[in-house]
């Protein structure tokens, strides 16, 4: 998933991102394709504004997309 290199794209954001979720490095490896995994990563774009501007913007897509990636990917 895009979003989640974008994440692991900057140190701090990364260990912010496995502080705030409780992830592993091993748990984003083995999850890539895992609905919880990747609505984590969501979340955790979805909580901080301007992460979730900063990577859509970087993505080329409108933080509504993000946002309602994370929708799509809920139970």
């Amino acid at each position: 998933m895009a979003a989640l290199g974008w994440v692991l794209g900057a140190e701090d954001r990364a260990q912010r991102l496995l502080a705030l979720t409780g992830l592993t490095p091993d748990d984003l490896r083995s999850g890539l394709g895992d609905r919880q995994v990747l609505g984590a990563v969501l979340d955790f774009l979805c909580a901080h504004e301007p992460d979730l501007v900063a990577a859509a913007e970087a993505l080329g897509v409108a933080p509504a997309q993000l946002a309602g990636a994370r929708e799509r990917l809920a139970p």
